[in-house]
């Protein structure tokens, strides 16, 4: 499945950032490589192609980190199981403490608590998110000769 030009432009930030960006003691999700994108439109003002250029700046990340630092975010990426079949190719466990060279520093960036908030503040933003999420999954149906909505059935609804 290949997607369009366009499609694989934008496809290619998210995973470029993956393999490239990592916690430093300054930013928790800072670019330790460059890139350029240069892109190239026909007479017709279409997009024809484009060239990305990337280029590692510390491939030392990759063997070491400071205390308050962290490797790649790919690493740990794919040690959250979202993808158990990751870990079944790969051979790889869920834990970071297991591979010396993912552990050297933090494993994991909690920028919630960084930021001083309690446990009750931080439950009810989870819950906020939570209910967010449920939020998505209402359906509505418009009443008849009306500018109103009502909800259409309740399969989305939990307790």
């Amino acid at each position: 499945m290949q997607g369009s030009l366009e499609d694989q432009i934008i496809a290619a930030n998210p995973l470029l950032e993956a393999y490239g960006n990592a916690k430093t003691v300054r930013n928790d999700h800072s670019s330790r490589f460059g890139k350029f994108i240069g892109i190239h439109f026909s007479t017709s003002e279409k997009l024809a192609s484009a060239d990305i250029e990337t280029y590692l700046l510390e491939k030392s990340r990759v063997t070491f980190q400071l205390p308050d630092e962290r490797g790649y975010h790919i690493f740990y990426q794919m040690m959250t199981n979202h993808k158990p079949e990751l870990i079944e190719v790969t051979l790889i466990t869920t834990n970071p403490y297991d591979f010396p060279m993912c552990s050297q520093g933090q494993i994991t960036v909690s920028a919630i608590d960084i930021l001083g908030f309690s446990n009750e503040e931080k439950m009810g933003i989870y819950k906020f998110t939570g209910a967010v999420s449920y939020h998505g999954n209402m359906k509505f149906k418009q009443k008849q000769r009306e500018e109103q909505a009502e909800p259409d059935g309740t399969e989305g609804e939990t307790k």
